[in-house]
């Protein structure tokens, strides 16, 4: 294969890519369609109807929800309100992206203008397929305030109320904190952050630019002098030889993830000093960290967790932390976004009991989906089944496993990750060696030990 056919593979690939993506698009449309006359037929009021649409979408794709929902609505935009864009996408001269730019710069109209948008968008194909993706922006946002100046106005308006702050985890043991704010206010915080960094080196403070204004960032938010002394409480989650014996599994904090044994310990390690006051801290900052840990019991084999010690200096919820130390995130298939709720698999109105059997950590929107008609789930046996599986076969890694069923009959399961320190058990004994019998059965009757590291700062 030559260089020449390697390049024009490429641009057939791609062309593939969103053609590909054009019918997906007409396939959700015409998902939403007929799961909203089958809602519409079981009664289901029409403010309602199409509940739990975008959570199917997601999970055929491997997305979270959230993206499914703007999946289904990029669907909806294209196949039925801009047939050129649309049409583009199918023939795979516009790439999913930049679809899905259109899509967003023409939000704001409504269904007339929106098909005139279109039109004058694409009235010359090969002018659009030339211009980059930032000069499409512009001209997609010239076209739309010309047809509806006031449209557009509002939309600015209507997006201040869409403000707001995320969390998400970044490499390395950071983490992106991200705040959505009008431009003169996002202006106007990174101008004060700025003079300070300035300032403060002009006066020969060694910190870079960028260290400066992250500190001043956490300082003046939580009102603390020092931004290493925030008020907070982390959980953190290791194997007792990782802790106590230098042993290397990594450790987990539930609701961002994995991170190096060495650094939970020196993690720990910096509280207690705090807590006695030892460090260098000033007689105001000392013994304001509370640390605390708790031993947690798992099943060997399958890494579940099975029990939590409750003592501790201030007494939580102790089911909720159960929860949320055992599902870490989201159960949803690809969603990982952090629990919000804790959902009776069996909901509670149909009997299910509360219990950690019967309860999974779930986001407001995987579990508000569910609540949408033909959704039901389960939680399959974690002893044994029919089959005669054990636990570790059939519930896999994690022990506790739930299978979700949609509208359509598609299952999906999900299991509760693995603590730290886990290792699948072999199916079998190695070649040459018989299994002990015995020993397994005092090894599976233990309880293997997690322990799990609290701090709080107390402001």
């Amino acid at each position: 294969v030559s260089d020449v056919e390697r390049v024009d593979q490429l641009r057939v690939l791609e062309e593939l890519k969103a053609a590909a993506a054009a019918a997906q698009a007409r396939i959700a449309v015409d998902l939403d369609l007929s799961q909203r006359r089958d809602q519409e037929a079981a009664g289901v009021p029409a403010v309602r109807r199409g509940r739990g649409v975008g959570a199917q979408v997601a999970l055929a794709r491997r997305e979270s929800p959230h993206q499914g929902g703007r999946l289904l609505g990029l669907a909806k935009a294209l196949v039925l309100e801009m047939p050129r864009t649309f049409s583009a996408l199918e023939s795979g001269a516009l790439s999913e992206w930049r679809a899905t730019v259109l899509v967003r710069e023409s939000i704001c109209l409504d269904a007339p203008a929106r098909a005139a948008f279109d039109a004058e968008l694409w009235a010359d194909p090969a002018a659009v397929e030339r211009l980059g993706t930032r000069a499409l922006v512009a001209r997609a946002r010239q076209i739309a305030y010309r047809l509806d100046a006031a449209s557009v106005v509002a939309r600015a308006r209507r997006a201040e109320h869409e403000r707001g702050v995320s969390l998400r985890p970044a490499p390395d043991t950071m983490t992106y904190l991200t705040g959505l704010l009008p431009v003169a206010q996002g202006v106007g915080v990174w101008a004060a952050l700025t003079r300070t960094a300035d300032a403060l080196r002009a006066q020969g403070d060694g910190r870079s630019r960028g260290q400066i204004m992250a500190d001043t960032l956490v300082e003046r938010v939580t009102g603390q002098a020092c931004a290493e002394r925030v008020p907070i409480e982390v959980q953190l989650v290791m194997t007792d030889k990782a802790l106590l014996a230098g042993d290397a599994e990594p450790a987990v904090i539930p609701g961002y993830g994995t991170v190096p044994a060495q650094f939970a310990r020196d993690l720990i390690a910096d509280r207690l000093d705090a807590s006695a006051g030892t460090g260098g801290e000033t007689n105001a900052d000392a013994g304001k960290v509370l640390a605390w840990l708790r031993r947690l019991f798992t099943a060997p084999g399958t890494g579940e967790l099975v029990a939590l010690d409750s003592r501790r200096r201030i007494a939580p919820p102790g089911l909720a932390r159960f929860i949320a130390v055992r599902d870490q995130a989201c159960r949803t298939n690809w969603c990982d976004a952090p629990i919000r709720h804790r959902d009776h698999v069996v909901p509670a109105a149909e009997g299910g009991p509360t219990t950690a059997h019967n309860l999974r950590g779930a986001c407001e929107g995987c579990n508000y989906a569910r609540q949408a008609p033909g959704w039901t789930a389960r939680t399959l046996n974690t002893s044994s089944d029919a089959g005669g599986n054990t636990a570790g076969q059939r519930a896999g890694p994690g022990g506790h496993v739930v299978e979700l069923t949609t509208p359509t009959g598609h299952r999906y399961t999900s299991h509760a990750p693995p603590l730290p320190g886990h290792r699948p058990a072999r199916a079998t004994a190695p070649p040459g060696r018989h299994a002990d019998r015995e020993g397994a059965r005092t090894t599976d009757s233990a309880l293997e030990h997690r322990m799990r590291a609290d701090f709080a700062w107390t402001a």
